[in-house]
């Protein structure tokens, strides 16, 4: 009995160091990117708005990035998000374990927090036609900046309160509430509670 456990913790030690890796990863390749794309760090800032100093923390795997920074950065080199992370490893691609699934936000030691992170239902890195996330934001958080494009998003409210704004109308949603609309209504969302709110949300085509 004891073999076996201790066989089963050296299998979780291992799962869990391979996790690490493929987190520390994601700087280098977006350097790899920009360096295949011809573009100095410079042409990256002046690209995406950021300091070349977070960018090369970014790159050094020394802050991770909120979602929306990362969203920015991969536009900047005419790339997707599952596009910079395609070289991560998946545990699988019908079946993410709760507790193992990535999850792409702000951190403590990120320049830019924008209490916003979104843990990710549906697998990144392949492409399909839609995408799945447990968003979270912070107190105050909001997605700042209108935004547009094709496709179609709903949601589901599970904890928290959530301002949606679309097309110029603002909801007031609290757990238990959804929402649907098409993706090229202009749109944005905040939270106006003093606690976290969570949001299942899945839109289509994929748009990270």
């Amino acid at each position: 009995m004891k073999k076996t456990r201790a066989s089963a913790r050296a299998r979780q030690n291992v799962e869990a160091g391979e996790t690490a890796s493929s987190y520390l990863q994601l700087g280098s390749f977006i350097r790899q990117m920009r360096q295949m794309k011809g573009m100095l760090l410079r042409d990256l800032a002046a690209e995406s708005g950021y300091s070349e100093s977070l960018l090369s923390r970014i790159e050094n795997d020394k802050t991770t990035p909120s979602l929306h920074t990362l969203h920015n950065i991969a536009s900047s080199l005419n790339l997707t998000v599952a596009e910079l992370l395609s070289n991560q490893p998946m545990e699988s691609d019908i079946v993410l374990r709760g507790g193992k699934r990535r999850t792409i936000g702000s951190s403590p030691d990120s320049a830019l927090p924008d209490g916003m992170e979104a843990e990710v239902l549906t697998p990144l890195g392949r492409k399909s036609t839609l995408q799945g996330f447990l968003v979270r934001l912070k107190p105050g958080a909001s997605r700042t900046g209108t935004r547009q494009h094709e496709g179609e998003e709903m949601g589901y409210v599970t904890r928290g309160e959530l301002l949606l704004n679309v097309a110029g109308a603002t909801y007031h949603l609290f757990p238990g509430d959804s929402f649907f609309f098409a993706s090229r209504l202009a749109h944005d969302y905040s939270n106006p509670c003093s606690t976290i709110t969570e949001v299942v949300w899945v839109n289509t085509p994929a748009s990270i």
